[in-house]
Order: C-alpha cells, then structure tokens, then sequence
C-alpha cells in the first residue's frame, strides 16, 4: 500500500469513445465516497480519475466525426470533467493518455519488461473486438447462426487480424499469480471476482500481444509505425499519475485500490500484476471490481431503448440525491437495478421524510423551547445507538461497502425520529418539572444530526456540509471524533428545507 499517511485511490480511466453515462457515474460516486469518506479520518488522500484516448476505436469515432483524434479525445475530456464538476466528484488529478507525463510512464514501464526478458517478436492472428480494445479466443465469443459475436458488443463486428507485434511472456506469470492470490486474497474484492480470476489462471495463460500497428498512440521504443497496446498503455496511468518514473513516485506508489469494472478484472487482476513484477514494481493493494447498473431488470442500452440520461437523472432531483441514490440501490459488491419511479420513492421517503423531517423538526424544537442552544445533558438510548450505529458504518465504509455504510446511517435517522415519537418532546416542554428529560431529548437529537452529517458526508457532501453549519459546526465531524462527539452550547439555526418535495 502507498506510504504510511497516504491514501492513493484510482478509477478505471474513462474510454473516450462516447459521452458520460450512468454506468460511469456510479464507478466515479462510488470512489469519490470512499475518498471523502478517508479524508474524514483524517487521511491524506490522493484520489485519481482520467481518460483512455488511445486505440483503434479512437480513430474509427474521430474519423466518423470528421476531426483529428486528438480533436475527438479533447471534446470527450471536456464533457466527462463537466459531468464529475456537476456530480461533486473530489478527484485530485485527472491523468490523460495522451499527455507527455504519461508517454514517459509507459516507454520507461516497457524498458523496464524488456530488461526482464519478457518480451519478444511474435506474429498474433486472431479476432480483435475494437470497441473492447482485445484480442478474443473463439471461446470468449458467442456464435448465432455461424457468426462470432464479442458478448458484451453483439452488435459490433469482431475483426480478424493478423499482425507482427511485441509480445509479453504472460504464460510464465501463471504461478507467481496464483501464490499473489494464495498469500494476498484482498488483493482481488470481492469475492467473487478473485474466484473468477483464479479460475482463469489455473486454466493457463497465453503470451499477450503488447504492440500493434497503428498511428495513434504511445509510439513504442524503437519500433517504427508501432505502438504500445492499448492496455498496457491505459493500464500505465495508476503510475503516471504518481510521477513515474521520477524518484517521488513512491510517496504515493503503490495505490491502495485500483476501483474498476467487473468487466475489465482480467486486464487489472492478470495483466497489471505481471507487467508490474516483470518490471520489478510493488503491487497495488486492492482490485476492487464493482458490478453493474441495469434498469428495471434489463440492461441500460441505448440501441434496446432503456435508457436513463445522466444530465436526466441528475435534474429529477439533483446531483446529491443522484449519489445517494446509486450508492444506496446498487451493492457496490454486486449488480444493481435502479428506476425513475424507484428514485422518486427514495427522495421522498428517506430524504425528505426521514431525513429533512428530522433535521427540521430537531432544530426547530431546539429554536423553540432553548432559543437555538443545544443544552447540555447527560446520554440518551439514542446517544448509545448513533454511537454503535457510527461503529457499524465505520466497519462497513473501511471494508469498502458503501450500501452498507448507508444503511448504518438510514438506521441512524430512523432511531432519532424513533426517539423523537416515543420521547414526546412536546409534551415534555409543557411541563417544568421536567426541564432535565428535554435538555437529554433535544441535545441528543443534535448529537445524531451531528453523526449523520458525518456519516453522509461522503455521499452528498454539499447537503452534509449545510446540515453541520446549522448545527453550529465548521464542518461535518471526523469519523474518529463521532464517539465522544457533543454539540452543549452551540447555536443551531434551521434553515431552508434540506430536501425539499418535488413540485
């Protein structure tokens, strides 16, 4: 893992052959929680995203464009950074293959492999996905009526191709593979995912073609009209980004998760390990490989007509609740299904109701009956429930699952107005006598606002940072202060509604 302090985050970088989706989205919300969530403990976090502009689909989407490649890959960069601007995403750097700092990366990471031995001339013949940016044996494809079909692009025509290249000894990495997952099985989460890479592994590796011949790309060392494949290419930007090969590498190298696609485990889980012990370079601590957003059980898909914009399903409710929605439907371990109408239900019940009804309700009863000021008081049952529940999600956003994470902090919400219906703090303010028993009700509500803004700070950052400015707070609490967190004295104001209803 990256040097002790440093907390070095990536995300599989975008392919610049299309505009942002939601399936980006997610990937992109997902690590920004889990960054966010780091700089609450107080970690000094390096969180990376970028693009991919290299390939043969590059230059097949420019030239249907009418533009230079590079023309393309610049108006692709802009819509995706305007996309991560709008959704709040906390990225530190934003790497693009087409920069000089990372041509540098990739000609050294190749000498470095070459040095090894473990490269070689060869000749590869064979079917080539372009949108996958991979060769394909006939057992990755799905044949119909006599024709091979690439699973995840059946409507794109699959190439034969025949072609003198650079390979790279993939095949004599099968072992030191296989003990990587033996001696280090986080290196692969979850679960699931090692077990498939595993079984790929133990069924042998083929030497992997590392050039090819085409005209946009890292040119590679020494190779007239070559360039370097596109994932050993891609691949390469978890390094530069560090500054690679230059001596400060290491004080964020190597990272700590690598944040990517089910889809795209084999490149990260077989390939960036054994390009990285061939060169001699530590190993990233985690693969983590989320799954997939599907709609209302079928797959988002543009040509099968289920679609949900991302400029649409950030406007029904706004970007905030867009991140918390994805995060709280969809495993970030598994596969998820969303819908505009599942959306809705959420906002209203668990965000307006549950959530922007206790904030109101809590600072309002604190207006009324202290004049704004928390009163000081001894602990509640609500007070030992936020502080579990603060354990629970801790537990949960460390181990990376954020759903969980989310639900520690719903349940939060939902003991508080709990509290609040059965501590009857109306009834109290009429009486007295009972002064005591309301100053407990009413600080130990802002106590669990002050917990909630922290525990969904990562999630929807702008709305967390408001809620602590009307708890009299700079800013949502660090996790590590949660369970001694008291708010006696400070003034609260409540302010506009949190989540308003929709129109």
């Amino acid at each position: 893992m990256s040097p002790p302090g440093r907390f070095y985050l990536t995300t599989a970088i975008d392919y610049a052959n299309g505009l942002p989706h939601l399936g980006h989205a997610l990937e992109k919300i997902g690590a920004d929680a889990i960054a966010r969530y780091r700089r609450l403990k107080g970690e000094d976090v390096h969180f990376v995203i970028g693009m991919d502009e290299h390939g043969q689909n590059i230059i097949q989407s420019a030239e249907q464009a009418g533009v230079a490649p590079q023309e393309w890959v610049d108006s692709i960069a802009d819509a995706f950074l305007a996309a991560w601007d709008r959704l709040l995403i906390s990225n530190d750097d934003f790497i693009r293959t087409t920069e000089q700092r990372h041509r540098i990366a990739v000609v050294e990471l190749i000498r470095r492999i070459e040095a090894a031995g473990d490269l070689y001339r060869g000749t590869y013949e064979g079917w080539y996905c372009v949108r996958c940016e991979a060769f394909k044996s006939e057992e990755d494809l799905e044949g119909a009526d006599g024709e091979l079909r690439c699973p995840l692009h059946p409507s794109r025509e699959i190439q034969w191709t025949v072609e003198e290249n650079w390979f790279f000894r993939l095949s004599s990495y099968r072992d030191p593979l296989l003990a990587l997952l033996a001696e280090r099985p986080e290196f692969i989460r979850p679960e699931v995912r090692r077990n498939e890479i595993r079984q790929v592994i133990e069924g042998g590796l083929q030497d992997l073609s590392v050039s090819r011949s085409l005209p946009w790309g890292v040119p590679w060392p020494g190779a007239q009209g070559e360039v370097a494949y596109v994932w050993i290419d891609a691949l390469t930007n978890y390094l530069s980004a560090t500054g690679f090969p230059n001596a400060d590498y290491t004080r964020l190298w190597p990272a700590d998760v690598h944040v990517i696609g089910k889809d795209i485990t084999r490149f990260h889980c077989i390939y960036w390990p054994a390009f990285l012990m061939s060169a001699g370079l530590p190993l990233p601590g985690t693969v983590w490989a989320h799954g997939f957003v599907g709609y209302g059980g079928r797959k988002l898909s543009k040509s099968e007509g289920v679609t949900f914009d991302l400029d649409e399903a950030i406007e029904r409710h706004g970007a905030e609740a867009l991140r918390y929605y994805l995060l709280r439907e969809v495993p970030w371990d598994a596969d998820g299904d969303i819908t505009r109408e599942r959306f809705d239900e959420r906002y209203t019940a668990e965000l307006a109701n549950d959530i922007g009804n206790l904030v109101n309700r809590s600072l309002s009863m604190i207006e009324r009956y202290r004049d704004g000021v928390v009163p000081a008081a001894g602990d509640t049952e609500l007070d030992a429930r936020a502080t579990d529940l603060a354990g629970a999600y801790a537990r949960a956003m460390d181990a990376h699952l954020l759903h969980e994470g989310l639900q520690a902090a719903f349940d939060l919400a939902a003991a508080a107005n709990g509290f609040v219906t059965a501590s009857e703090p109306w009834a109290l303010a009429k009486a007295p006598d009972r002064a005591a028993e309301l100053d407990a009700v009413l600080h130990a509500l802002a106590r669990a606002l002050g917990i909630l803004s922290s525990m969904l700070a990562p999630f929807m950052p702008g709305k967390m940072a408001s809620l602590a400015a009307r708890l009299g707070l700079d800013a949502p609490p660090r996790t590590t202060d949660l369970p001694t967190l008291r708010l006696a004295g400070k003034k609260v104001e409540r302010g506009d509604i949190l989540f308003p209803r929709p129109a």
